[in-house]
């Protein structure tokens, strides 16, 4: 099982459109970016993404054009899966697998495409190509969210999604002891921001859980570039199968 990061950006990329901050100047010298956060899973020839950003076109380019065969929503914000329909006249259209209420809403955006839903409660286990996971309550006010736990035999993952520090102690437990862990880091310290978190808070979370590895994605153009623990695009994490 390989996954790779196709995106660590937040809604708006970097570098942001006509800025000259330090990280947006430097991403523009030494052509660096961060295409809108997104995951591809490759196990056993089949492909699943996390997440379908407004960048998929490019991404699944830079990614060799993998054949994707399933998509996962964590929530129906533009940034998160409004790209799935970069799909149309390229393949047959992926089966997508979200919360209830999530599906629906990008459904009825997507209503051009023809493609099957696949609506999975929370904190039930469903498997996909031999992985299971776990849709998974985070706290991204007012929007309904997800986490998502990946349990194979060789590693347990959790992908965060957007969400601040306030996630329900149901939730961490199942995060908690994650050999690698994808957490929300929007923003250095100190700022603070409703919905997400920041850069020292994302950090604290992982050790809070115990996890053996992190990597900080969804981050904007504020981040530095060289913090450790933050994820590039194009990362890449291999697990025996």
């Amino acid at each position: 099982m390989k996954i790779t990061l196709l995106g660590t950006g937040d809604a708006i990329g970097t570098p942001k459109i006509g800025c000259s901050c330090p990280q947006c100047t430097y991403a523009l010298r030494h052509g660096l970016q961060r295409l809108r956060t997104s995951f591809l899973i490759e196990t056993d020839g089949k492909n699943i993404l996390i997440d379908s950003s407004p960048d998929l076109r490019m991404q699944l380019l830079g990614a060799g054009s993998p054949h994707i065969d399933a998509v996962i929503w964590t929530h129906g914000h533009y940034d998160h899966f409004m790209g799935f329909g970069e799909f149309y006249r390229v393949q047959d259209v992926p089966d997508a697998y979200g919360a209830p209420g999530v599906v629906d809403y990008c459904r009825h955006v997507f209503s051009f495409l023809p493609f099957s839903t696949h609506p999975r409660e929370p904190f039930c286990p469903f498997r996909l190509f031999g992985i299971e996971f776990t849709l998974v309550p985070v706290c991204h006010p007012p929007a309904e969210t997800y986490g998502i736990l990946l349990s194979s035999p060789a590693a347990t993952i959790g992908f965060t999604s957007d969400t601040n520090r306030d996630i329900p102690s149901e939730s961490r437990s199942l995060f908690a002891g994650a050999d690698l862990l994808f957490v929300d880091a929007l923003a250095p310290h100190p700022i603070r921001i409703r919905q997400h978190m920041n850069y020292v808070e994302a950090c604290a979370l992982a050790a809070e859980l115990g996890a053996g590895d992190f990597r900080c994605v969804h981050m904007s153009h504020l981040l530095p570039w060289d913090l450790p623990h933050t994820g590039r695009d194009g990362e890449t994490f291999s697990f025996p199968d």
